[in-house]
Parts: C-alpha cells; structure tokens; sequence
C-alpha cells in the first residue's frame, strides 16, 4: 500500500478504558493534511469521538446507525469538523441496536463495508473508532479494514485480553476470508513511573516483537482535558509530549501501510 492507496483502518479492543477513542481522534487528526483527506468514523453508540470533536449530542444525526440500518447515502452523513482535511461520521446511541437490527439482514457482515465503499475513494485515510466488543457491528469493522490498531494499557487484564481479541481477530478472518491485517499494537495510558506497568510491556515487546508499535502514548493531563474542550490534543496543547507522541505514531503507521 502508498498513502494513496485509500486504507482503511480499524481501532479495536474488546475492552472499554484502552485508549481506544483517544487513539482514534487524535491519530486521525495527526494524519490529516493537505495532501492527505481523512474520514474518522464513529461507531460507539457513546458517540465519545464525536462529542470529542465538537458535535452537540443534540446534533448527532444523521449518524454511522443511519447509513448502517436504515441505508442512508454515506455521503449525506459526512461533515466537517474544526481539523483541516479530517471528515467525521458521528455515531449515536442508535448504534446499541445494530446487532439486533443486522441481524436477519442478508450479508450482514459486510454492511459497513458496502457503505464504505461509496466514498472509500474520496479519502487517502478512513479511520474506524470502534465499540469495545466485537459484536455484530465489531466485526463489520474488521470486515471493512485493511489494517487494525490495537490499543492495550500495560495492566493484567488489558493484557489477557489483549490475547482473547487477536484469537478472535483471527477467528474472523478465517471464517469470512478478510484480508485485513495487524498494523501494531499500541500501548496507551503508559505510566512509566508504574513498575508493574513497564514490565508488562517489556514482557509484550518480547512476545510480539515488531507487532508492537515503537511509539507509547503515555497518560498526560492534555490527553484528560482535550476532549473537555472539544479540541484534538494538537489543537489543545501542540507542544506537548502527547502531541509529539501522536505525530510519531502517525509516522509509525504510514510506514507500515506502505510495508
């Protein structure tokens, strides 16, 4: 893949408090450019990418759940936001409905994907902030990707969980023959003062070598208070080490969509 192969990227765990959306949003500004177009596509029923960026609760629809369920063009539900060059799809609490409202729906599985489609072309980056299970709509997600990121904190239980979602990750590839693939494995909400901490990801980068991103996002009050001002990191605090960490990330993950 080139940067202007038209990838699709899905931001994954079956666990909640990961960093999964701060992961989301904020790479997805990273990489956002002038000469990079990029959709970030919210699919929590929470909406927290959304609220993120500014869209009122009030003003959630037409959301990801409409274009989903009830077929709307993708494209009437893009809008802009406060990054240059970053789309949103918001997502709406509509969203806690889709496995049941999928599920007698013929090729159900690849419904995001066939929505996708219609605007894949517009965009160089489509990132897919995604609900932390892999139900009906998580798996879509991996339908619809060519690439996963996976964000895991360096605590025992992220980590056991870490090992269930790449079997189930695997799983799904096997049975519906997708061809996406492992881009990395991040670790995010890093305390590098935690002991326990930073012998778990010392013990992970040993396990799973170069399928773990270089980069760590470490836990920082700009990461806290960015979203309550409906702002991205850069936007918030552009000198901070958070936004140094999310620039190099970007970096990390073009590198290794063109590998």
């Amino acid at each position: 893949m080139t940067d202007k192969s038209h990838v699709v990227i899905a931001v994954v765990n079956n666990k909640g408090g990961v960093g999964k959306t701060t992961t989301a949003v904020n790479l997805a500004a990273a990489l956002a450019t002038p000469r990079r177009r990029v959709l970030l596509v919210d699919l929590d029923s929470q909406a927290s990418a959304s609220l993120w960026l500014g869209v009122p609760r009030s003003e959630l629809r037409p959301s990801s759940a409409n274009c989903l369920l009830q077929e709307l063009p993708t494209s009437q539900a893009i809008r802009s936001t406060s990054v240059p060059h970053l789309d949103l799809i918001t997502g709406s609490v509509e969203l806690a409905n889709a496995d049941l409202a999928l599920a007698d729906v013929p090729g159900r599985e690849v419904t995001l994907k066939l929505a996708l489609q219609r605007v894949r072309s517009e965009y160089d980056v489509i990132i897919l902030d995604c609900p932390p299970n892999l139900s009906l709509l998580g798996v879509n997600a991996l339908v619809a990707s060519d690439g996963l990121i996976v964000p895991v904190t360096p605590q025992p239980l992220a980590v056991e969980g870490l090992v269930s979602l790449l079997a189930s990750v695997e799983m799904v590839r096997l049975r519906l023959n997708t061809r996406n693939h492992l881009l990395g494995i991040l670790f995010s909400i890093v305390d590098p003062d935690a002991r326990k901490g930073m012998l778990l990801i010392k013990q992970l980068r040993e396990r799973y070598g170069s399928d773990v991103f270089r980069t760590e996002i470490l836990a920082s009050r700009a990461l806290e208070e960015a979203p309550l001002s409906n702002r991205t990191v850069f936007q918030f605090a552009p000198r901070s080490k958070a936004a140094d960490a999310f620039h190099r990330l970007a970096a990390e993950v073009l590198e290794r969509v063109r590998a």
